[in-house]
Order: C-alpha cells, then sequence, then structure tokens
C-alpha cells in the first residue's frame, strides 16, 4: 500500500496484497529488475521466487481473463511487474545460487529494445 494525500492506495489487486511486502521488486523496466537482483542476497531473492512462484499461476489467470495487454489499470500493470522480477531471480535461485551470472565479471546485459507496458 501507499499513502497519498492521507489515502492509502493498494498496489497491488486486492486479492494479491500478500505480495505487497515485495512493492521493491514492483520494477517496469529489465535493466532496473537487473539492478535490483544485482543489489539482493540469496535470502531476498529465494523469499520472493518462493512465495511468487506459488502464486504465478493465480496471478496469470487473473490478469489473462481480466484485461487486454495494454489496456490494464495500475494495480494490474504492477502485478505483471511483480512476476517479472520473480522470473528475474528465478535462474539464480534455480541454477547459479549467486545474483550474478557465474564467470560474468564486471559485464552488463544492456537491452536496447524492449516492450513498455
Amino acid at each position: 500500500m501507499s499513502e497519498t494525500n492521507g489515502t492509502t492506495e493498494r498496489l497491488l489487486p486486492e486479492e494479491f496484497a500478500d505480495l505487497e511486502r515485495f512493492k521493491d521488486w514492483i520494477l517496469p523496466t529489465e535493466p532496473e529488475r537487473y539492478a535490483k537482483r544485482l543489489a539482493s542476497t540469496m535470502e531476498e531473492m529465494q523469499d520472493l521466487y518462493d512465495v511468487g512462484l506459488a502464486r504465478l499461476e493465480d496471478v496469470m489467470v487473473y490478469l489473462d481473463a481480466r484485461f487486454p495487454l495494454h489496456d490494464m489499470p495500475d494495480d494490474a500493470k504492477r502485478l505483471m511487474h511483480l512476476m517479472q522480477s520473480v522470473v528475474m531471480v528465478s535462474f539464480p535461485v534455480e541454477v547459479w545460487k549467486q545474483p550474478r551470472v557465474l564467470d560474468s565479471g564486471a559485464a552488463w546485459v544492456e537491452i536496447i529494445r524492449e516492450p513498455v507496458v
């Protein structure tokens, strides 16, 4: 939840209010999610992954059944961005066991173009 002019606004749809504790992972672009991943601990990523993966199917059903991709309300967009962060941490959690790609050194991935929703 966020506070605006003394009122409390939900960040996510009510059905997914339990995920609001991961509000710092609601990031709209891949570079922001990547930077967050690199700055996070494995414990933080594991927590997001465990909770997010358990809700992923419910989120997909919710979003697919209710909204066209380019006509989502803000709370639904934030939910989608949160699930994109779950995907962002999946390889570090499942495979590498560290935030960075193994043997990548100081390499940085820059995506030139990505869909913006």
